[in-house]
This record gives C-alpha cells, sequence and structure tokens, in this order.
C-alpha cells in the first residue's frame, strides 16, 4: 500500500535521517516516481549505488530467480556465487581475494582490522593508520574515528585511538609521519573524497603514496565505497593513476541497489585474517552474491566503463558551460560520473528546490552539490540535468548569502 507523505508526519521511526516530504514509489532507468505520481530525473542513484539504474530489464528477472531458489544461508557452507564474485572483483582489480559483508561501513571496519593485525604479525603493539582530512569511512565508532569531520564525530567520544591525519595531496605531510610515527602500519585514503566534498586525490599523489607504503612496508588501503565500480570510467578511480593498493574496500553500486559490501586484498594483505579472525551473519549471502555478479556482467555486456567516462564527459562539459564562469562557483570536479559543484556557500537549500524542479541530487561538505546518478544515464538525460540545475543555481547565487549571527 503506498501512503501519502503526509502519514509519514507521526513515525515511528528514528529521526536520524533529514528527509524531504515525498515518498518514492518506482522508478525505470534513471526516472522515478513518487506516491503521488510526481517524476524525477535521478542524478544521485541513491547516493551512487543504482549502478544500473532502476528497473534494469536484465537485473529484475535474474534477482527474481534467485529470489525463488535462496536467499540467504549461513557462510557454514560453501558458497559457489561468493566464488563466482570474488573472481570477477579480483580479475578487474589485479587483487588475490576478497572477503564480503554488506555495507561499505562492515567494508571499512575489515580494512581497519586487517591493518591493525597486519601490525601485530609484524610486532607492533598499538598500531596507527594514516587517514585524512575531510574523510568519511562511516559511523561505526572505529571507522567514525578514521573519518576528518568533526560535525559528524560530536557526542560519541572517546573516539578510537590509533590514528594519524594528515591533509590530502600533501605528500610532505606524510612523508613527515613517517620519520617520526614508528606505529604507522597502514595508510587508509578515500580515491575522491566523496562525503567530504568530492575531492580527488591527485595520480601523483597517489603513485607518491603507493611508493612510501613499498618503502615503510606499509599496506595501502584504498576505500572505493563511492568512487568504486565504473563509477569514474575504469573499474576502480585509483586505475587512473595505474597502482594496486593492498586492501580496497567496496560496497555501494556493486549490487545495484542489493546490500553488498566486499573487502578485496592483494597478496600482501591476502592471508592477514585467518578463520575466527572476522565474519559476517548476512555478508556473502545467495541474494547479493547474485546481485553483485548479474550487475558486474551487465557493466561488462553494456560497456558501462566507457559509457560512464562518456556520459561524464557530457555531464561535465554542460556544467562546465552553463556555470563554469558563473561567480560563486568556486569549481566544477571529479570524474566519470561522480561530480561536485562546490560554490562560495552553503546551499543544502538545494536539494529541496531541485526536487520540486523534477531532479534528484545531493549537497555535501554544505557547499557542494553531488551528481552521482545511475551509470545508464544517456547524453540526453545528462544534458536535462544541467538544464534543471544551472537556472536553480542561478537563481540561489543571486540572492546575496545571509550574514552569519553576531
Amino acid at each position: 500500500m503506498n501512503a501519502p507523505a503526509a502519514a509519514f508526519a507521526e513515525s515511528h521511526v528514528m529521526n536520524t535521517y533529514g528527509r524531504l516530504p515525498f515518498a518514492l514509489s518506482h522508478g525505470r532507468g534513471c526516472t522515478v516516481w513518487d506516491t503521488e505520481g510526481r517524476e524525477y530525473l535521478d542524478a544521485l542513484g541513491g547516493i551512487a549505488v543504482n549502478t544500473l539504474g532502476h528497473a534494469h530489464p536484465k537485473l529484475v528477472p535474474a534477482l527474481q530467480d534467485q529470489v525463488a531458489k535462496l536467499i540467504h544461508c549461513s557462510n557454514y557452507y560453501q558458497m559457489p556465487l561468493q566464488e563466482e564474485l570474488a573472481r570477477l572483483l579480483c580479475e578487474f582489480s589485479g587483487l588475490a581475494n576478497a572477503f564480503f559483508c554488506s555495507t561499505g561501513l562492515e567494508a571499512n571496519e575489515a580494512a581497519l582490522k586487517i591493518a591493525r593485525k597486519f601490525g601485530h604479525d609484524k610486532g607492533v603493539d598499538r598500531p596507527e593508520v594514516i587517514v585524512y582530512d575531510k574523510a568519511f569511512h562511516g559511523r561505526s565508532i572505529a571507522t567514525l574515528s578514521a573519518t576528518g569531520n568533526a560535525k559528524v564525530q560530536a557526542g560519541f567520544g572517546p573516539l578510537v585511538e590509533g590514528f594519524v591525519r594528515v591533509p590530502l595531496n600533501d605528500v610532505a605531510a606524510i612523508e613527515e609521519v613517517a620519520n617520526t610515527r614508528p606505529n604507522v602500519v597502514a595508510v587508509f585514503l578515500e580515491v575522491i573524497q566523496g562525503e567530504g566534498g568530492v575531492n580527488p586525490a591527485t595520480v601523483d599523489y597517489l603513485k607518491a603514496v603507493r611508493r612510501l607504503c613499498d618503502e615503510h612496508d606499509w599496506l595501502l588501503m584504498l576505500d572505493e565505497v563511492q568512487c568504486g565500480i565504473g563509477r569514474t570510467g575504469k573499474w576502480f578511480a585509483h586505475q587512473w593513476a595505474g597502482i594496486r593498493p593492498d586492501v580496497m574496500p567496496l560496497a555501494k553500486g556493486l549490487g545495484s541497489g542489493v546490500p553488498v559490501g566486499a573487502v578485496v586484498c592483494g597478496p600482501r594483505a591476502a592471508k592477514v585474517l585467518g578463520p575466527g579472525n572476522h565474519g559476517s551473519t548476512f555478508g556473502g549471502n545467495p541474494l547479493a552474491m547474485r546481485a553483485g555478479v548479474e550487475t558486474l556482467k551487465i557493466m561488462v555486456a553494456d560497456k558501462l566503463l566507457e559509457h560512464a567516462a562518456e556520459i561524464g564527459a557530457v555531464l561535465r562539459g554542460a556544467l562546465q558551460r552553463e556555470l563554469g564562469t558563473l561567480a560563486g562557483v568556486r569549481e566544477i570536479r571529479g570524474q566519470g560520473l561522480m561530480l561536485g559543484i562546490e560554490l562560495d556557500r552553503p546551499c543544502a537549500e538545494l536539494l529541496g528546490r531541485a526536487a520540486q524542479a523534477g531532479l534528484l541530487i545531493s549537497v555535501t561538505a554544505e557547499r557542494v552539490i553531488r551528481l552521482v546518478p545511475p551509470l545508464v544515464m544517456t547524453a540526453a538525460e545528462a544534458e536535462r540535468v544541467v538544464a534543471i540545475l544551472a537556472p536553480l543555481v542561478r537563481d540561489f547565487l543571486a540572492t546575496p548569502p545571509a550574514k552569519a549571527a553576531p
């Protein structure tokens, strides 16, 4: 039964989200409809989750088939679909093996456990991990501690120790840590910071960090939860730098909406965890694994890596054309279909304005409009995103920003 949005005014759901006043009902491709019949162009993709859009004609029957066979069983037994998905991820990444969970938070937690055990196995009693300003790795206590955002950390202390924070793209800062912190065992960073404002690590920086990890026997752990699975035009964003990580957390787009998380490891980290060191009740269940396998196979068959790069260029070009020289637009950045438009002021209200105009977007880091649409978006849809968004941004910036209270 589809209830109108007004029915949610008195909710029994915990109030942890600032929700817009409508409920989505169904979708197809990059279009969704709410329970009142209003239509929206989806440039958010469930926050980089709906890789294949909505109701994909190849994915839906595959999931229906799996639901009718086996949804869940425990990890006490052999899991052929886990083997198949792990094989594909290792083939596309050049890494060695994978652990499956259900979310990006869990994948990042597993990465941190790998780093700590890697350190203990080397005789480091109190291992430390280098993390970054403006990073976001999740909302558990450990991943929150690794996150570089005091606002989301507030009220949840004491945080977990063992993290050393540096600025992104500052090689000198990480070299200083190397010279002064002997307990460091790993570097943990997003290749493109998502919640932090769509901030890419540069190719040169990624190469330098890979070199430093090799020199100091550290694990290079690259959080590809948001920027991975083809979003930038390669399977994984770090591949633009021609490097390989030792540990790579994944989630979001891996299951096209079905919850799937993974930690993919290279040879140096592949055997750190053994039986009893880690586990998951829901991770690797047959439905999730089928979703992951089918997502990757469809991406290959439909050439969605090339498509993401092509449509990302169309979208970025249109944004640059319409907004690039506008006063108040500081920068348009990102890669492929993970783009951010940074304004000179907080712009959270654009979320609601865009929805009223029939466009779903995100605002992150207070002043960055984030676009992470399904990878099946067409060129015409990309142009339509900008045709809707650009006038909203112009109107918003035409009003002087409110002055801060004294």
